[in-house]
């Protein structure tokens, strides 16, 4: 009888394994701007609820130390939700990992980099290939909702999503590399012509009255996506710091975020 055990068991490991969830690890560093630091806190409140709902796992770490290969060797999926890694070995650990299949998404100032700043472009690999933004350029005034306009209907994340629809608000980058002329680059979503004037100012270049802007896109090359939502509006004129903006208050944007994490699970390179 406990040989039939022994047998049973030994047939059935991998069934098991196969219908183990499907793990994701979130990385973020919980300090510096306000409007990071509510997006965080919101994005884990919300990925912990739709991670229930979606059937995969959801762990989240403050400790960039664990972005090395045998940590992430448990982790199908790695989310960034607001700064990047900036020790060398923490670099080279996620270049490892995606270069071997693993999967990403990033959000909002996971890809800002600009020289002479505190997170200085000194990472080519991840700014120029991977990304394909390169380094921050400018920034709209304060966060706003954009009319978003889906490029690509017929693309996994598009699934029962509108053409066009608003966005929850959000300071929206511009980049010093032109993703258009990027063969590897899919641009997924971009800020619609109606979004124009974006932003108030109160200075004249952080309102945007007319150009091309994407706002979501994939590289080919890699299992990735990169959303440029990720900024909460905060009252810092008064000194309340009141939250005065949710991300992930917004259904459809939601369901665009959640149709992402799906394709990038399910998907291989």
């Amino acid at each position: 009888m406990k040989k039939i055990s022994q047998i049973l068991l030994f047939c059935l490991l991998p069934l098991l394994t196969f219908c183990q969830k499907p793990k994701v690890i979130a990385f973020f560093t919980p300090k510096n701007d306000r409007a990071h630091i509510s997006f965080v806190n919101e994005a884990n409140d919300w990925f912990n609820k739709i991670s229930r709902k979606q059937s995969f796992t959801y762990d989240t770490s403050s400790n960039w130390d664990n972005l090395n290969t045998t940590f992430l060797s448990k982790y199908q999926l790695v989310i960034f939700l607001d700064t990047r890694p900036e020790v060398l070995e923490q670099r080279q650990a996620f270049q490892k990992y995606i270069e071997d299949g693993g999967a990403w998404v990033g959000f909002h100032f996971s890809a800002f980099a600009l020289n002479n700043s505190k997170y200085s472009q000194d990472w080519d690999w991840y700014h120029n290939q991977f990304l394909g933004s390169g380094q921050y350029k400018s920034n709209t005034w304060r966060p706003t909702s954009a009319i978003l306009k889906i490029e690509d209907k017929n693309h996994p994340t598009s699934i029962n999503l509108p053409g066009i629809f608003p966005s929850s608000p959000n300071e929206w980058y511009r980049w010093e590399n032109d993703l258009r002329q990027n063969p590897d680059i899919k641009v997924l979503l971009s800020i619609d012509a109606k979004s124009f004037p974006l932003g108030t100012g109160p200075k004249p270049h952080e309102i945007w009255h007319s150009g091309d802007y994407p706002v979501v896109w994939t590289n080919t090359r890699y299992r990735m996506m990169y959303f440029n939502m990720g900024h909460n509006d905060i009252d810092y004129e008064t000194g309340t710091n009141r939250e005065l903006s949710h991300t992930f208050k917004n259904k459809t944007q939601n369901q665009l975020v959640i149709n992402s994490i799906l394709w990038l699970l399910r998907s291989n390179r």
